[in-house]
């Protein structure tokens, strides 16, 4: 795992997208939050 829990909160709160799809695009861009 490329990124931390509060990588994919701060994408919560940016996006309003769901945990798992910010899981799931924080997977695919290998934790690239830009």
């Amino acid at each position: 795992m490329a990124y931390s829990a509060d990588d994919v909160k701060r994408l919560r709160e940016v996006t309003a997208a769901g945990m798992l799809d910010c899981k799931k695009a924080l997977d695919e861009s290998g934790g690239d939050f830009d």
